[in-house]
């Protein structure tokens, strides 16, 4: 599997628009991070002020020069409005895998479909383009919301990452690992939109 962060990767369908994280995405991301501050509550990192949400875009920037993580702005085409951002994160060539996840969607675009098709663009992407072997997808423990939204996509619950991870407010949280694995997209990609 060859990733390459050079490439300004954009992924779309008739509902969403995925384009590369920029500086600029500040003014696009700032009414959600600011005005729904548990959005990013399971999540190590807050966004919930101006200064946070800056320092989280360009950290986001810096993976991607690093080359360890790729984000995407979300662009839902039906309200024509920015709604949040997703990843490719620990990508691993040699291994043909890569993880799914830093996702984060305003409230009014949950539970509408838009997180089902930026996640069939990006696993369309990584099976049928990358060839990876595996996709990953991880979540807090506590998330049952995230939880429900990954297993209807077909992922297969791993298991469980005990005090894996610490978030911005300290806790030390168990992270729930699901996968899906490139036979298992030929199968569910079908029927997935």
């Amino acid at each position: 599997m060859i990733f390459d962060f050079e490439e300004e990767l954009v992924l779309e369908n008739d509902r969403v628009l995925l384009r590369p994280v920029v500086m600029e995405d500040v003014s696009h991301l700032q009414s959600i991070a600011l005005q729904e501050k548990e959005l990013l509550q399971y999540s190590p990192n807050a966004i919930h002020t101006l200064e946070l949400l800056k320092a989280y875009i360009k950290n986001a920037i810096s993976l991607r020069e690093n080359k360890t993580r790729y984000s995407f702005i979300i662009f839902d085409k039906w309200k024509n409005a920015y709604a949040g951002s997703t990843s490719f994160l620990n990508i691993s060539q040699d291994d043909d895998r890569l993880e799914i996840g830093a996702t984060f969607l305003g409230k009014s675009f949950q539970r509408t479909g838009l997180n089902r098709n930026c996640k069939y663009l990006l696993l369309e992407y990584a099976f049928d383009h990358l060839k990876a072997e595996r996709v990953e997808l991880r979540t807090d423990e506590r998330n049952i919301s995230s939880r429900n939204a990954i297993e209807k996509l077909g992922a297969r619950l791993e298991g469980v990452l005990r005090k894996h991870m610490v978030m911005f407010d300290g806790y030390r949280r168990n992270t729930v690992c699901y996968s899906i694995l490139k036979e298992e997209w030929a199968l569910l990609k079908t029927d997935f939109l």
